[in-house]
């Protein structure tokens, strides 16, 4: 009798085959996230699929083409009947040797004008932006007024406020020309100069930028504690004593994040330039990204130029950003 039960608890104790048989830990750890965390997996779906299409898919072609030598006359094309399919060819990493090792020679001069139209404009964006937004903290007549004035070139959108300035600095009817033209001095030919155009589009990006640097700024000093300025101005400190050691300081999470997306945007503001100077221009006020856009739609295409100069910008962006975030958060736990 004692034999036969232990005989029937083996044989219930073992899994009947194909039913209740363990499933794959990688399976069923799959299952329990999806069974517990469905509504997120339900809304990160619809973003993922988005950012795949957007962003990784031409990213991904973009790495690849510039691996090739890929240009106007050996991509595959269709003209009517006739089709002409793709002869181009995997040439590694010739085009990043070419582009960096100086045989590409355009790429430093681009390079280095690029680091001074973002360093100019990343400049003077947050120092006016922070100047405003200092002013505006403080209790004055018409204060949401001013505000609201400030504001309204980052709620206009920018190729309408570039297409405002084009006009401004029209050479024969611009505002700018009458202006100067008043006061007795030379009309200038604001957009036809290799300097002026570089004065110019300086001038349209920081005009742009500034109202998004005085309220990200403005909001920072909103948060900085009012008895920090009670007890330095009791110590005997003076307006600029405290907005050293006080403003500064209590800016420094916003500064930091302002200027690190500033430089990237600066880095890559390509409507800017393009919509100010368009194709009538000598090309010395081009950055890298409008020099890689008129490499790959001017001309004779160069695609794979194009795509290797966008992916150099992608890695010179990125280890700006990782090199920038590292030292900032060095000086704030410090």
């Amino acid at each position: 009798m004692r034999m036969t039960t232990a005989a029937s608890t083996e044989k219930t104790d073992q899994p009947a085959p194909g039913k209740n048989a363990a499933r794959p830990p990688r399976v069923s750890a799959l299952r329990r996230s999806w069974d517990k965390y469905w509504y997120a997996w339900a809304m990160v779906t619809p973003v993922a699929i988005v950012l795949t299409v957007l962003v990784l898919y031409p990213l991904g072609y973009g790495i690849y083409q510039s691996l090739t030598d890929a240009n106007e006359s050996n991509v595959a094309s269709t003209i009517g009947a006739f089709h002409r399919p793709a002869t181009y060819k995997f040439v590694g990493l010739d085009n990043y040797w070419h582009v960096l090792s100086g045989a590409d020679s355009d790429f430093y001069p681009r390079l280095l004008w690029t680091v001074i139209w973002t360093v100019s404009c990343v400049t003077l964006q947050v120092g006016i932006g922070m100047g405003l937004a200092v002013l505006l903290n403080r209790k004055v007549r018409f204060r949401g007024f001013y505000r609201a004035m400030l504001i309204l070139p980052w709620a206009v959108p920018s190729f309408i406020g570039v297409f405002a300035w084009r006009l401004m600095l029209n050479s024969q009817y611009g505002v700018f020309n009458e202006i100067i033209t008043a006061f007795g001095l030379p009309a200038q030919d604001w957009l036809g100069t290799p300097l002026a155009q570089k004065i110019a589009v300086i001038m349209v990006n920081v005009w742009i930028g500034i109202p998004f640097n005085m309220v990200a700024v403005l909001g920072g000093l909103q948060s900085i504690p009012r008895e920090l300025y009670e007890a330095a101005e009791m110590d005997g400190a003076s307006p600029w004593q405290r907005f050293v050691n006080v403003t500064l300081p209590g800016l420094r999470p916003v500064s930091n994040t302002v200027i690190l997306l500033g430089c990237i945007w600066t880095f890559n503001m390509f409507n800017v330039i393009y919509l100010l100077l368009g194709n009538n221009t000598s090309g010395d006020a081009d950055i890298l990204v409008t020099f890689a856009f008129r490499k790959a739609f001017t001309g004779i295409s160069d695609y794979a130029g194009a795509a290797t100069y966008g992916i150099i910008i992608l890695a010179l962006l990125l280890a700006f950003s990782t090199f920038y975030r590292r030292s900032t958060l060095k000086s704030e736990q410090a």
